[in-house]
C-alpha cells in the first residue's frame, strides 16, 4: 500500500503546481526534442487527467462527495489568495462561481510556460470532479489562462443533491 498523498493539504495547490511545473517543464522540453511536442503534451494531458480523477476520489473518501464537501476542499486551491472567487449560486446541488483572479495563470506566465498552464492545471478540473463524484458535472466556458477576464465554474452535483 502506498503512502497517502497529503501534500496538497499541507502546502496548498498553488505551491504544489509551481514545484511540479519547475520539474515537469524541463522534462517536457527534453522529451519534445526526442518525440515531438504534440505527442508529449498529449501524454502529459492524459496522465494529468488520470491523476486528477484519482485525487478527486481520494478527496471524496476523506471529505464526502456532495457539494458542501467539495466546497470545503476549495480551501486547498484558494489558499494564500491563489484564487479569488465570486460565488454566484450555492444551493446544495449547484455550486457556481467565477474566478476573478488566478495566481496559477500568473505563475505559469512568470515561468514562461503559459501554454502548459492549461494542461498542468485547468485540465485537471473536469477530471477531478469526475473522480470526486461521478454524478457531478462541471461546465466551464472560459478561463483566465485562455485570456478571458474570469473563469466560469458551474458545478451540478446531480438530482440526488438537495435543492
Amino acid at each position: 500500500m502506498s503512502k497517502p498523498d497529503t501534500l496538497t493539504q499541507t502546502i496548498g495547490v498553488l505551491t504544489r503546481r509551481e514545484v511540479e511545473a519547475r520539474i515537469l517543464v524541463p522534462v517536457v522540453d527534453a522529451l519534445a526534442k526526442a518525440f515531438g511536442r504534440a505527442a508529449v503534451v498529449e501524454i502529459l494531458r492524459d496522465t494529468i487527467e488520470q491523476i486528477a480523477r484519482d485525487q478527486g476520489a481520494d478527496l471524496a473518501a476523506q471529505y464526502g462527495a456532495d457539494a458542501a464537501a467539495f466546497k470545503e476542499t476549495l480551501e486547498f486551491w484558494t489558499r494564500g489568495g491563489a484564487l479569488e472567487l465570486e460565488t454566484l449560486r450555492d444551493d446544495g446541488r449547484h455550486l457556481d462561481f467565477n474566478v476573478t483572479r488566478c495566481r496559477y495563470a500568473e505563475m505559469y506566465r512568470a515561468l514562461g510556460v503559459p501554454e502548459l498552464g492549461a494542461v498542468l492545471s485547468c485540465n485537471r478540473d473536469a477530471a477531478l470532479i469526475e473522480g470526486f463524484n461521478p454524478k457531478a458535472s462541471l461546465t466551464r466556458d472560459q478561463t483566465i489562462m485562455q485570456g478571458a477576464p474570469c473563469c466560469t465554474f458551474r458545478y451540478d452535483f446531480g438530482a440526488d443533491s438537495p435543492e
